[in-house]
């Protein structure tokens, strides 16, 4: 290549750019092609995407009725209770996230005159980058930027662990399988009784090592049913599943369970913008390529279909 004397040595060539810009186009493609580090949200929580692009808050209404119907006297036309709706609204507002990653002049030079592809793993390590960033505010929310999470999600109930294990310990290892049992029923049974009825879960999370008791004990020393097999076989409708975020997750670092019906009319995550990915900007000797996600956080329509258990 013949050196162009009047060419800012930080700046490509016109025949240079369009083959950087077609390398861009191949490693955004490998992006989706590889595989992610694992996250955890996309699995328990409803992911969805209403929230219009050019949003900047979602409004949902929440109504409830009031009055009750009586019995009238005879011959009554005027005695008949008024019933009525009332409601409120809530708000929350997207905000975005974001994260990149670039390569030197000479990189890109070295790339096109060689004949090989721009490296991928910078730009899936930034798609790993948001996801990950994703994960921790599904889970855990920022309270800086007003960001909600699902295990200190406001106003969901609480099952009270009972502190039946040796000691009078909570812990699901001083337990008995019974006991362990009887705690699984109980975060079950705090979410229908709370709502008269009208509720039940269909999933419960618990820490990873509380997960790897009830899947390996037996329910006795004469039985090969394990504790996760026996309240399955008894609750066919609830899933039980692990989520190392719940270690620690509780009042004074307790480990916490949680139980809930992972359905988007209950609650969901909501992600307006999963991906973007932006041109690449010159700085300097570089080329960086800017990518970005939106959330407005987790949305729980009915916080007392939701209950936590600390301690175990």
């Amino acid at each position: 290549m013949i050196e162009n004397k009047n060419r800012p040595a930080n700046r490509l060539d016109a025949d240079e750019s369009p083959l950087f810009a077609r390398s861009l186009d191949y490693v955004m493609t490998q992006v989706f092609e590889e595989k992610l580090a694992p996250v955890t949200f996309r699995s328990y929580l409803p992911v969805t995407s209403e929230m219009p692009v050019g949003a900047t808050t979602m409004t949902r209404r929440v109504f409830k009725g009031f009055g009750h119907a009586k019995m009238l006297s005879d011959y009554s036309n005027s005695d008949f209770p008024r019933v009525d709706v009332g409601g409120h609204e809530i708000s929350v507002t997207a905000k975005d996230i974001g994260v990149s990653y670039g390569y030197s002049i000479d990189e890109i030079r070295r790339a096109i005159y060689g004949g090989i592809d721009l490296e991928s793993r910078r730009a899936i390590m930034a798609r790993i980058a948001i996801e990950r960033k994703l994960d921790a505010l599904a889970w855990s929310g920022d309270a800086d930027y007003n960001i909600v999470g699902f295990l200190n999600y406001p106003g969901i109930g609480e099952y009270t662990v009972p502190a039946t294990g040796t000691g009078t310990t909570k812990t699901w290892s001083t337990k008995t399988p019974a006991q362990i049992l009887t705690d699984l029923n109980g975060i079950k049974s705090q979410v229908y009784i709370s709502t008269n009825g009208v509720e039940s879960i269909n999933t419960i999370l618990l820490p990873m090592a509380q997960f790897d008791l009830i899947k390996n004990t037996p329910m006795g020393t004469a039985s090969d049913t394990t504790i996760y097999t026996f309240f399955k076989e008894n609750n066919p409708g609830i899933e039980i599943a692990e989520l190392r975020q719940l270690d620690g997750a509780g009042a004074g670092s307790a480990d916490r369970m949680i139980g809930y019906r992972k359905d988007p009319n209950y609650v969901r995550f909501e992600v307006p913008v999963p991906l973007e990915t932006f041109e690449a900007e010159r700085d300097g000797m570089n080329y960086v390529i800017p990518m970005r996600s939106r959330t407005a956080g987790v949305m729980v329509f009915y916080p007392l279909s939701v209950a936590f258990g600390d301690g175990i």
